[in-house]
């Protein structure tokens, strides 16, 4: 019978780990090897870091510190290994995940096989129609950063019970951090950023899962974001006091007090959705949080701003791949009435582009004219100069760039996509 670690080190669910990691593209780490450098370093060295693994003598380098913007100032730091201890993390976790998730709950939707985001907010909304409407929202300060190696390590023997593995594994939770070219110890925690990092928090995090589920609760949780529901305030009171106690009792993790409430649905953001009442059903329904159409429309005003030197076409195409990953992400909301407003604000948006390259008034007396507007007309309005939002919004500069014109060009408009969306998904 092939041992756990030849399984790992086979050379196709090698090859499979190094296609995953290269189509995730993503950036260097300390070594500097790149995504396009790594094939000719694994022709150099595969054969022997193969047999410094299965030696045990293979030390993974240290991750790469850098540190991300949050939306609300804050930052989130993540850990890059590099591309080469990449690939070994997710050749780990392409043949252990299948023996772990066996034991994980139905509830866990983060990071695991035919399991999203969309499918953990669709559960959250049959709790809430079923009267399930005080929430508990424990928030775990810095998990990444703060989980119990031991302890984590102990529930990884327990799934795969196999020492070389397990030594390979640990030896990637303590290769340390680069930060800004200072070496740090990584005694604590599993950086952010590497292959391993989702599935080691679903190990962990799955004890959390037995306990809610022993106790009877209803709960869906998307790697460290757990949301519990139950039906009155004095309910919700116990089980915040409660299930904190035992997390940090149990699991040796530190609840963040200050962060963590009891809330009802209309107040509660989870995985970039807000929730709401829609009376004439009697139904809670989900729709982007505010805060999720506001970093959308953020998005937006970034790839439209004029003075970035980009061809039209490119910078549909760049517009387009954002619309199309947000509608899709959101798919299940209800968010007609803010796509519509955007949509129109995208057009106006192009609109002052187009304005701005045809720059002087012979070219855009020629553009107008070219899009059917009179020559009389097309002459007044080449000379309204570079008052941008006033000629897209009060001239026949809107009617001549039309929404159909635009989309001709190759925009994806949003609203126009999230309806034919949900008609091939719903209908």
């Amino acid at each position: 019978m092939m041992k756990l670690l030849d399984k790992i080190l086979d050379r196709q669910n090698m090859y499979q780990a190094l296609k995953r990691v290269c189509s995730n593209k993503g950036t260097s780490g300390v070594d500097g090897i790149t995504i396009d450098e790594i094939d000719e370093y694994i022709r150099e060295n595969w054969q022997e870091i193969k047999v410094e693994i299965k030696e045990r003598r293979y030390k993974p380098q240290p991750v790469l510190r850098v540190e991300i913007p949050k939306p609300n100032g804050d930052t989130r730091k993540l850990g890059i290994p590099t591309v080469m201890d990449r690939i070994i993390q997710q050749a780990i976790v392409q043949v252990i995940s299948p023996i772990a998730d066996k034991g994980f709950s139905d509830f866990s939707y983060g990071f695991r096989p035919c399991r999203n985001c969309e499918m953990a907010v669709l559960k959250l909304l049959e709790y809430f129609n079923d009267g399930y409407l005080w929430i508990v929202d424990i928030d775990l300060e810095k998990f990444f950063d703060t989980v119990p190696q031991d302890k984590l390590m102990s529930l990884v023997h327990d799934i795969i019970d196999d020492p070389d593995t397990e030594s390979l594994i640990r030896k990637f939770l303590q290769a340390g951090i680069m930060d800004r070219g200072k070496y740090l110890p990584s005694e604590t925690g599993t950086p952010q950023g590497g292959n391993l990092s989702p599935l080691l928090s679903n190990i962990m995090l799955n004890e959390l899962d037995k306990e809610l589920e022993s106790r009877g609760l209803n709960f869906v949780r998307y790697c460290d974001d757990c949301i519990i529901t139950v039906k009155s305030k004095s309910a919700a009171k116990r089980v915040m006091e409660s299930v904190t106690s035992w997390i940090e009792r149990k699991l040796g993790l530190k609840v963040n007090a200050s962060k963590s409430k009891i809330t009802r649905p209309p107040n509660l953001k989870y995985l970039g959705f807000g929730f709401w009442k829609d009376g004439r059903v009697n139904q809670w329904k989900a729709r982007p949080h505010q805060d999720s159409i506001r970093r959308f429309k953020d998005k937006l005003k970034v790839l439209t701003q004029r003075k970035w030197s980009i061809s039209f076409i490119e910078r549909l195409k760049k517009l387009n791949q954002v619309i199309r990953g947000w509608v899709n992400y959101f798919l299940i909301g209800s968010m007609k009435t803010a796509l519509a407003e955007i949509d129109s604000r995208l057009r106006t948006r192009l609109r002052m582009i187009i304005w701005k390259m045809w720059k002087v008034p012979s070219k855009r007396q020629w553009g107008l004219q070219k899009l059917g507007i009179s020559k009389d007309l097309a002459k007044l309005t080449s000379y309204c100069g570079d008052r941008y939002y006033f000629v897209a919004t009060k001239t026949c500069v809107s009617r001549a760039i039309s929404k159909k014109i635009l989309i001709q060009r190759g925009l994806v408009s949003p609203l126009d996509y999230y309806e034919h969306r949900r008609n091939v998904r719903f209908n």
